[in-house]
């Protein structure tokens, strides 16, 4: 398993980093394109659409990512989009962690349906349009969600239960932990400031995230990166809740070692967005 988890890690990175610091953007929106339309196909089976919807839900995410593309939208500023988006994800994500798996099967499966391919759309505009900010702004989002991802994993193995002795969400993801989080969080604070320092010392091209959000004060900043941190662990606990209410181990098997392509975008899912609405604020103030 763990050969293969390597392997396939490896060929994603040989696709995507090219792609990522080509000059010319196309080929990091086709394949981000992709990946959100499998991830469309993975939302409908999750949900138990019939192969044909499934594979519609794909098709519509594609036609509508294609549809904003040639309109434009990646290249206008969302500013409402992004707060509508990231207030959907904070009311949403606290009321399916908060109800439970069994409430998800109480909506009507094409709400459910129509609602995760919305948000997927809202995801690929906000990779997109991160991307056009600069590779050292996407960069940043990707590793804060990843940095979050793996201090957790190990803070929650070293200290898991041992200070908090309730479970982040025994009914959704019985292996998270509290420690867990606040590890993640400890992590993605670390990270930013040694990117804060990186980015004062080589005067890169675009700005991270981390400097932008930094720019308005230490304060503005560590309340952000925390609450960033946060939602990136509601975005995680959002799909496991969905794949426990479809009896799933993994959304899909599309990346042997990794399950499917939303078990690797999850905590992305709200982060992107987010990320877009903080700077959007920041730059509507200056």
């Amino acid at each position: 398993m763990l050969k293969q988890r390597v392997i396939t890690a490896l060929l994603l990175l040989a696709v995507f980093l090219p792609a990522l610091f080509a000059q010319d953007s196309m080929p990091f929106m086709v394949l981000t394109l992709v990946l959100i339309s499998a991830g469309g196909w993975e939302w409908g089976r999750l949900n138990g659409c019939q192969a044909v919807s499934a594979w519609l839900g794909g098709v519509l995410c594609f036609g509508v990512c294609l549809a904003a593309l040639v309109a434009g939208w990646t290249a206008q500023a969302m500013g409402g989009l992004w707060t509508l988006a990231g207030g959907l994800w904070v009311l949403l994500g606290a009321w399916m962690i908060g109800r439970g798996v069994s409430a998800w099967g109480t909506w009507s499966r094409w709400l459910r349906w129509i609602g995760g391919l919305a948000l997927l759309v809202v995801a690929w505009l906000a990779m997109v349009q991160a991307h056009r900010r600069g590779v050292n702004f996407l960069l940043s989002v990707l590793v804060l969600v990843w940095a979050a991802d793996v201090f957790a994993y190990f803070a929650g193995r070293a200290w898991g239960g041992r200070w908090v002795k309730v479970k982040l969400a025994a009914a959704i993801s019985p292996g998270k932990s509290w420690e867990g989080v606040f590890g993640g969080m400890v992590g993605v604070l670390l990270v930013a400031m040694l990117w804060v320092t990186a980015d004062q010392r080589w005067s890169l091209a675009s700005a991270s995230l981390f400097s932008v959000l930094w720019g308005r004060g230490a304060g503005f900043a560590l309340v952000a990166l925390l609450f960033m941190t946060a939602m990136s662990v509601v975005g995680d606990l959002v799909e496991s809740l969905v794949k426990r209410s479809a009896g799933a181990k993994d959304s899909s098997a599309l990346l042997p070692g990794h399950g499917g392509v939303l078990d690797r975008l999850d905590a992305l899912l709200p982060a992107l967005p987010l990320a877009m609405m903080l700077v959007s604020w920041i730059e509507m103030q200056a």
